[in-house]
Protein backbone atom coordinates (compact mmCIF):
# COMPACT_ATOMS: atom_id res chain seq x y z
CA UNK A 1 0.00 0.00 0.00
CA UNK A 2 1.65 3.85 -0.49
CA UNK A 3 1.77 6.12 1.95
CA UNK A 4 -1.19 7.88 1.53
CA UNK A 5 -3.21 4.41 1.68
CA UNK A 6 -1.76 4.17 5.54
CA UNK A 7 -3.13 7.84 6.06
CA UNK A 8 0.56 8.71 6.33
CA UNK A 9 0.75 10.69 3.24
CA UNK A 10 3.50 11.06 0.82
CA UNK A 11 6.27 8.50 0.36
CA UNK A 12 9.61 7.69 -1.35
CA UNK A 13 11.09 6.33 -3.78
CA UNK A 14 14.16 4.92 -5.14
CA UNK A 15 14.21 5.20 -8.85
CA UNK A 16 12.16 5.73 -11.74
CA UNK A 17 9.94 3.61 -14.07
CA UNK A 18 7.20 4.00 -16.69
CA UNK A 19 4.02 5.50 -16.46
CA UNK A 20 2.51 2.90 -17.52
CA UNK A 21 1.55 1.29 -14.38
CA UNK A 22 -1.43 2.30 -13.21
CA UNK A 23 -1.75 5.50 -10.12
CA UNK A 24 -4.93 4.35 -9.25
CA UNK A 25 -7.15 1.75 -8.00
CA UNK A 26 -11.06 1.89 -8.27
CA UNK A 27 -13.01 0.10 -5.99
CA UNK A 28 -15.97 -0.12 -7.69
CA UNK A 29 -17.29 2.37 -10.25
CA UNK A 30 -19.16 5.65 -9.98
CA UNK A 31 -22.75 4.03 -10.77
CA UNK A 32 -22.72 0.67 -9.08
CA UNK A 33 -21.73 -2.31 -6.35
CA UNK A 34 -23.22 0.28 -3.88
CA UNK A 35 -19.82 1.67 -2.68
CA UNK A 36 -20.24 5.60 -3.99
CA UNK A 37 -17.25 7.33 -5.10
CA UNK A 38 -14.63 5.49 -2.77
CA UNK A 39 -11.54 4.66 -4.06
CA UNK A 40 -8.18 2.86 -2.82
CA UNK A 41 -5.12 3.91 -4.67
CA UNK A 42 -2.86 1.04 -5.94
CA UNK A 43 0.98 0.24 -5.70
CA UNK A 44 2.62 3.31 -6.91
CA UNK A 45 5.14 2.07 -9.79
CA UNK A 46 8.55 1.98 -7.47
CA UNK A 47 10.59 5.11 -8.37
CA UNK A 48 8.46 6.93 -9.05
CA UNK A 49 7.80 10.51 -6.91
CA UNK A 50 3.94 10.56 -8.04
CA UNK A 51 2.11 9.41 -4.38
CA UNK A 52 -1.54 10.55 -5.86
CA UNK A 53 -3.53 11.83 -8.81
CA UNK A 54 -7.05 12.40 -9.26
CA UNK A 55 -9.29 14.30 -10.92
CA UNK A 56 -12.01 16.24 -8.95
CA UNK A 57 -15.19 16.93 -10.80
CA UNK A 58 -18.02 18.80 -8.60
CA UNK A 59 -15.85 17.93 -5.25
CA UNK A 60 -16.21 14.21 -6.33
CA UNK A 61 -13.05 11.93 -7.06
CA UNK A 62 -13.42 10.46 -10.35
CA UNK A 63 -12.26 6.63 -11.11
CA UNK A 64 -9.71 6.08 -13.82
CA UNK A 65 -5.96 4.46 -14.28
CA UNK A 66 -4.66 7.74 -15.50
CA UNK A 67 -1.55 8.99 -14.78
CA UNK A 68 -0.93 12.58 -14.60
CA UNK A 69 -1.11 13.22 -18.38
CA UNK A 70 -4.21 12.02 -18.74
CA UNK A 71 -5.87 13.45 -15.61
CA UNK A 72 -5.13 16.88 -16.63
CA UNK A 73 -6.29 16.27 -20.36
CA UNK A 74 -9.45 15.00 -18.96
CA UNK A 75 -9.64 17.82 -16.61
CA UNK A 76 -9.02 20.58 -19.50
CA UNK A 77 -11.35 18.89 -21.86
CA UNK A 78 -14.10 18.73 -18.73
CA UNK A 79 -17.00 21.70 -19.55
CA UNK A 80 -17.84 21.56 -15.71
CA UNK A 81 -14.54 22.77 -13.51
CA UNK A 82 -12.88 19.57 -13.11
CA UNK A 83 -9.63 19.78 -11.91
CA UNK A 84 -6.51 17.62 -11.14
CA UNK A 85 -4.79 17.07 -7.77
CA UNK A 86 -1.20 15.88 -7.98
CA UNK A 87 1.02 14.62 -5.02
CA UNK A 88 4.44 14.13 -5.09
CA UNK A 89 7.20 13.40 -3.01
CA UNK A 90 10.94 14.12 -3.20
CA UNK A 91 10.93 14.34 -7.19
CA UNK A 92 14.58 13.97 -9.33
CA UNK A 93 15.17 17.11 -11.15
CA UNK A 94 14.23 15.30 -14.60
CA UNK A 95 10.80 14.10 -13.45
CA UNK A 96 10.09 17.35 -12.12
CA UNK A 97 11.31 19.16 -15.31
CA UNK A 98 8.50 16.33 -16.84
CA UNK A 99 5.53 17.31 -14.83
CA UNK A 100 6.29 20.91 -15.20
CA UNK A 101 6.84 20.53 -18.86
CA UNK A 102 2.93 19.05 -19.11
CA UNK A 103 1.04 21.62 -16.46
CA UNK A 104 3.13 24.78 -18.08
CA UNK A 105 4.78 25.74 -14.83
CA UNK A 106 7.26 29.13 -14.70
CA UNK A 107 10.89 28.26 -14.99
CA UNK A 108 11.52 30.40 -11.91
CA UNK A 109 8.74 28.46 -9.79
CA UNK A 110 10.20 25.26 -11.36
CA UNK A 111 13.96 26.41 -9.90
CA UNK A 112 12.48 27.43 -6.23
CA UNK A 113 10.87 23.87 -6.09
CA UNK A 114 14.41 22.41 -6.41
CA UNK A 115 15.44 24.63 -3.21
CA UNK A 116 15.26 22.35 0.23
CA UNK A 117 15.54 25.19 2.52
CA UNK A 118 13.49 27.96 0.52
CA UNK A 119 11.78 30.61 2.98
CA UNK A 120 7.61 30.60 2.70
CA UNK A 121 6.76 32.67 -0.52
CA UNK A 122 4.18 33.21 -2.86
CA UNK A 123 4.75 33.80 -6.66
CA UNK A 124 2.30 34.66 -9.40
CA UNK A 125 3.26 33.79 -13.22
CA UNK A 126 0.76 33.91 -16.36
CA UNK A 127 -1.52 30.80 -15.94
CA UNK A 128 -0.01 30.15 -11.89
CA UNK A 129 0.62 30.65 -8.72
CA UNK A 130 3.12 29.03 -6.46
CA UNK A 131 3.11 29.06 -2.71
CA UNK A 132 5.94 27.63 -0.78
CA UNK A 133 5.50 26.22 2.59
CA UNK A 134 7.23 24.97 5.51
CA UNK A 135 6.25 21.82 7.34
CA UNK A 136 7.19 21.22 11.13
CA UNK A 137 7.05 18.39 13.19
CA UNK A 138 7.86 17.78 17.46
CA UNK A 139 10.45 15.27 17.61
CA UNK A 140 9.94 13.54 20.74
CA UNK A 141 12.93 13.03 23.66
CA UNK A 142 13.39 11.30 26.76
CA UNK A 143 15.30 14.34 28.25
CA UNK A 144 16.77 17.70 27.01
CA UNK A 145 20.22 17.32 25.98
CA UNK A 146 23.05 19.41 24.05
CA UNK A 147 22.56 17.37 20.83
CA UNK A 148 18.50 17.09 21.47
CA UNK A 149 16.40 17.25 18.11
CA UNK A 150 12.89 19.29 19.28
CA UNK A 151 11.61 20.42 16.10
CA UNK A 152 12.11 18.81 12.28
CA UNK A 153 11.48 20.99 9.54
CA UNK A 154 10.33 20.26 5.69
CA UNK A 155 8.91 21.82 2.75
CA UNK A 156 5.50 21.88 0.79
CA UNK A 157 5.80 23.55 -2.86
CA UNK A 158 2.01 24.22 -4.09
CA UNK A 159 1.05 25.08 -7.76
CA UNK A 160 -2.29 26.41 -8.09
CA UNK A 161 -3.61 26.55 -11.97
CA UNK A 162 -6.96 27.11 -13.03
CA UNK A 163 -7.41 23.47 -13.47
CA UNK A 164 -5.03 22.06 -11.44
CA UNK A 165 -2.88 21.81 -8.28
CA UNK A 166 0.26 20.28 -7.66
CA UNK A 167 1.65 19.49 -4.01
CA UNK A 168 5.53 18.62 -4.03
CA UNK A 169 6.66 18.11 -0.47
CA UNK A 170 10.13 17.39 0.61
CA UNK A 171 10.99 16.27 3.87
CA UNK A 172 9.43 13.53 6.29
CA UNK A 173 6.79 16.28 8.06
CA UNK A 174 3.61 17.48 6.66
CA UNK A 175 2.05 14.39 5.08
CA UNK A 176 -0.69 14.99 3.07
CA UNK A 177 -2.71 11.73 2.47
CA UNK A 178 -5.13 13.08 6.03
CA UNK A 179 -5.54 16.44 4.26
CA UNK A 180 -6.97 14.67 0.74
CA UNK A 181 -8.57 12.24 2.54
CA UNK A 182 -10.20 14.91 4.80
CA UNK A 183 -11.38 16.86 2.01
CA UNK A 184 -12.43 14.22 -0.21
CA UNK A 185 -14.84 13.58 3.12
CA UNK A 186 -16.73 16.77 2.37
CA UNK A 187 -17.40 17.38 -1.52
CA UNK A 188 -18.45 20.79 -0.82
CA UNK A 189 -14.99 22.15 -0.04
CA UNK A 190 -13.71 20.50 -2.92
CA UNK A 191 -15.96 21.63 -4.99
CA UNK A 192 -14.62 25.12 -4.24
CA UNK A 193 -11.46 24.12 -6.57
CA UNK A 194 -8.07 23.91 -6.44
CA UNK A 195 -7.58 27.08 -4.03
CA UNK A 196 -10.17 25.20 -1.45
CA UNK A 197 -6.79 22.67 -1.22
CA UNK A 198 -4.48 25.20 -0.72
CA UNK A 199 -6.61 26.48 1.95
CA UNK A 200 -7.26 23.39 3.51
CA UNK A 201 -3.22 22.53 3.66
CA UNK A 202 -2.38 26.18 4.95
CA UNK A 203 -5.14 25.37 7.96
CA UNK A 204 -3.61 22.41 8.72
CA UNK A 205 0.04 23.15 8.59
CA UNK A 206 -0.80 25.78 10.56
CA UNK A 207 -2.42 23.89 13.49
CA UNK A 208 0.05 21.61 13.39
CA UNK A 209 2.56 25.27 14.35
CA UNK A 210 0.33 25.18 17.35
CA UNK A 211 0.73 21.55 18.50
CA UNK A 212 4.56 21.93 18.32
CA UNK A 213 4.86 25.67 20.03
CA UNK A 214 2.86 23.58 22.77
CA UNK A 215 5.00 21.08 23.05
CA UNK A 216 8.14 23.60 23.23
CA UNK A 217 6.27 25.29 25.94
CA UNK A 218 6.00 21.89 27.81
CA UNK A 219 9.72 21.37 27.11
CA UNK A 220 10.36 25.32 28.16
CA UNK A 221 8.29 24.48 31.77
CA UNK A 222 10.29 21.55 32.49
CA UNK A 223 13.29 23.28 31.75
CA UNK A 224 12.49 26.70 33.76
CA UNK A 225 11.72 24.08 36.41
CA UNK A 226 14.60 22.59 36.43
CA UNK A 227 17.46 25.48 36.13
CA UNK A 228 15.35 27.22 39.34
CA UNK A 229 14.92 24.23 41.66
CA UNK A 230 16.54 24.61 45.12
CA UNK A 231 18.70 21.49 45.14
CA UNK A 232 19.60 21.51 41.18
CA UNK A 233 22.55 23.29 39.39
CA UNK A 234 23.40 20.64 37.19
CA UNK A 235 21.74 22.50 33.95
CA UNK A 236 24.36 22.95 31.77
CA UNK A 237 24.48 26.41 29.16
CA UNK A 238 24.74 24.03 25.87
CA UNK A 239 21.24 22.22 26.71
CA UNK A 240 19.69 25.66 27.10
CA UNK A 241 21.09 27.30 24.22
CA UNK A 242 20.21 23.77 21.98
CA UNK A 243 16.62 24.46 22.67
CA UNK A 244 16.96 28.24 21.81
CA UNK A 245 18.48 27.07 18.01
CA UNK A 246 15.91 24.80 17.76
CA UNK A 247 13.41 27.55 18.84
CA UNK A 248 15.15 29.95 15.77
CA UNK A 249 14.44 26.68 13.29
CA UNK A 250 10.59 26.73 14.26
CA UNK A 251 10.40 30.78 13.91
CA UNK A 252 12.55 30.58 10.81
CA UNK A 253 9.95 28.08 9.73
CA UNK A 254 6.63 29.84 10.83
CA UNK A 255 7.44 34.15 11.07
CA UNK A 256 7.71 34.37 7.26
CA UNK A 257 4.72 33.31 6.18
CA UNK A 258 2.92 36.23 7.54
CA UNK A 259 3.11 37.95 4.33
CA UNK A 260 2.42 35.25 1.65
CA UNK A 261 -0.63 34.59 3.27
CA UNK A 262 -1.76 38.10 3.92
CA UNK A 263 -1.00 38.74 0.06
CA UNK A 264 -3.12 35.77 -0.72
CA UNK A 265 -6.29 37.15 1.38
CA UNK A 266 -5.77 40.50 -0.74
CA UNK A 267 -5.71 38.33 -3.96
CA UNK A 268 -9.58 39.66 -4.70
CA UNK A 269 -9.22 38.27 -8.52
CA UNK A 270 -7.37 34.89 -7.57
CA UNK A 271 -8.30 33.41 -4.91
CA UNK A 272 -12.67 33.06 -4.23
CA UNK A 273 -14.28 34.80 -1.52
CA UNK A 274 -14.99 32.36 0.44
CA UNK A 275 -11.74 31.10 0.63
CA UNK A 276 -10.12 34.16 1.38
CA UNK A 277 -12.83 34.04 4.27
CA UNK A 278 -10.96 30.99 5.27
CA UNK A 279 -7.40 32.13 5.12
CA UNK A 280 -8.08 35.27 7.25
CA UNK A 281 -8.99 32.85 10.05
CA UNK A 282 -5.72 30.60 9.30
CA UNK A 283 -3.94 34.33 9.80
CA UNK A 284 -5.00 34.85 13.10
CA UNK A 285 -3.88 31.76 14.21
CA UNK A 286 -0.38 32.00 12.62
CA UNK A 287 -0.27 35.24 14.42
CA UNK A 288 -0.86 33.53 17.52
CA UNK A 289 1.94 31.10 17.34
CA UNK A 290 4.42 33.62 15.93
CA UNK A 291 3.13 35.49 19.16
CA UNK A 292 3.95 32.28 21.54
CA UNK A 293 7.64 32.01 19.58
CA UNK A 294 8.47 35.72 20.67
CA UNK A 295 7.37 34.84 24.23
CA UNK A 296 9.18 31.95 24.10
CA UNK A 297 12.06 32.90 22.69
CA UNK A 298 12.21 36.20 25.45
CA UNK A 299 11.89 33.55 27.97
CA UNK A 300 14.96 31.29 27.14
CA UNK A 301 16.62 34.51 26.73
CA UNK A 302 16.03 35.08 30.49
CA UNK A 303 16.45 31.39 31.71
CA UNK A 304 19.60 31.65 29.87
CA UNK A 305 20.64 35.08 31.90
CA UNK A 306 19.68 33.72 34.97
CA UNK A 307 21.33 30.43 34.69
CA UNK A 308 24.65 32.53 33.75
CA UNK A 309 24.05 34.49 37.13
CA UNK A 310 24.16 31.44 39.18
CA UNK A 311 26.80 30.14 37.95
CA UNK A 312 28.74 33.29 38.57
CA UNK A 313 27.46 33.21 42.51
CA UNK A 314 28.43 29.56 42.82
CA UNK A 315 31.93 30.31 41.15
CA UNK A 316 31.73 33.33 43.53
CA UNK A 317 30.70 30.87 46.72
CA UNK A 318 33.57 28.21 45.88
CA UNK A 319 36.38 31.23 45.91
CA UNK A 320 34.81 32.60 49.24
CA UNK A 321 35.61 29.11 50.83
CA UNK A 322 38.68 28.26 49.14
CA UNK A 323 40.23 31.59 50.13
CA UNK A 324 38.51 30.88 53.78
CA UNK A 325 40.61 27.40 54.14
CA UNK A 326 43.47 28.85 52.24
CA UNK A 327 43.65 31.48 55.41
CA UNK A 328 43.10 28.62 58.30
CA UNK A 329 45.86 26.78 56.56
CA UNK A 330 48.02 29.86 56.37
CA UNK A 331 47.93 30.50 60.29
CA UNK A 332 49.18 27.00 60.95
CA UNK A 333 51.99 27.55 58.18
CA UNK A 334 53.32 30.57 59.35
CA UNK A 335 53.34 29.47 63.06
CA UNK A 336 55.19 26.43 61.85
CA UNK A 337 57.23 28.57 59.56
CA UNK A 338 58.51 30.91 62.59
CA UNK A 339 59.38 27.37 64.60
CA UNK A 340 61.25 26.36 61.81
CA UNK A 341 63.77 29.30 61.43
CA UNK A 342 65.70 26.99 64.28
CA UNK A 343 67.12 30.55 65.72
CA UNK A 344 68.54 29.82 69.31
CA UNK A 345 66.46 32.48 71.37
CA UNK A 346 63.04 32.01 70.44
CA UNK A 347 59.97 31.63 72.93
CA UNK A 348 59.19 28.60 74.72
CA UNK A 349 62.17 26.80 72.99
CA UNK A 350 63.43 25.48 77.00
CA UNK A 351 60.07 25.11 78.08
CA UNK A 352 58.60 21.71 79.02
CA UNK A 353 54.96 22.18 77.65
CA UNK A 354 56.14 24.67 74.89
CA UNK A 355 55.78 22.43 71.75
CA UNK A 356 51.49 21.58 72.71
CA UNK A 357 51.08 24.96 73.36
CA UNK A 358 52.69 26.35 70.23
CA UNK A 359 50.02 22.95 68.56
CA UNK A 360 46.90 24.36 71.25
CA UNK A 361 47.45 27.71 69.92
CA UNK A 362 47.57 26.71 66.09
CA UNK A 363 43.91 24.26 67.11
CA UNK A 364 42.14 27.09 68.43
CA UNK A 365 43.44 30.14 65.84
CA UNK A 366 42.08 27.42 63.33
CA UNK A 367 38.88 26.79 64.97
CA UNK A 368 38.38 30.71 65.94
CA UNK A 369 38.57 31.53 61.91
CA UNK A 370 36.34 28.87 61.12
CA UNK A 371 34.00 30.31 63.38
CA UNK A 372 34.43 33.77 61.60
CA UNK A 373 34.20 32.29 58.38
CA UNK A 374 30.98 30.41 58.94
CA UNK A 375 29.12 33.32 60.42
CA UNK A 376 30.28 35.75 57.57
CA UNK A 377 28.63 33.27 54.96
CA UNK A 378 32.04 32.35 53.48
CA UNK A 379 32.18 28.36 54.87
Amino acid sequence: MTDEQQGSGDGRYPARRSWSAPLLKVIGNLAGEGKGNAIEPVQTPAGSAVVDCAVYLDGKRKGGRLNYRDAYEQAKASEAEAFVWLGIHEPSVKEFAEIAAVFGLDDLAIEHAQTRDSRPTIQRAADSTFLTLRTTRYVEHPELTETSEVVETGAIMIFVGPRFVITLRRGAPGALGPIRADLEGQPDRLAMGPWAVAHAICDRLVDTYLDVSDAIETDLDALEAHVFAPQSRSSRIAHIYQLKRELMEFKRAVAPLQRPLAALIDERGLVPKEIRRYLRDVNDHLIRVVERIAAYDDLIGSIMQARLAQITVDQNNDMRKIASWAAIAATQTAIAGIYGMNFAFMPELQTKYGYPAVLAIMFIASIGLYRVFRKSGWL
